[in-house]
């Protein structure tokens, strides 16, 4: 899901590659930066937050 002004959410397990990559296995709830300023990329800091970011929300579908 694209949450609207803020970060891609994805639910479940996903492996998630690192700049340098680095896998790391997530569960739960991952946020994924969208606004490209976290300094933990590529999931989310909150910096959409202090930078303004906006962009519309929306879903996101993704086959296993």
């Amino acid at each position: 899901m694209f949450v609207e002004n803020g970060p891609i959410r994805l639910e479940g397990q996903r492996i998630v590659v690192r700049i340098g990559g680095r896998e790391e296995v997530r569960e739960g709830r991952v946020s994924l930066c969208r606004c490209g300023g976290s300094g933990n990329k590529p999931f989310c800091d909150g910096t959409h937050k202090r930078i303004g970011f906006q962009a519309p929300g929306g879903e996101l579908e993704m086959g296993d």
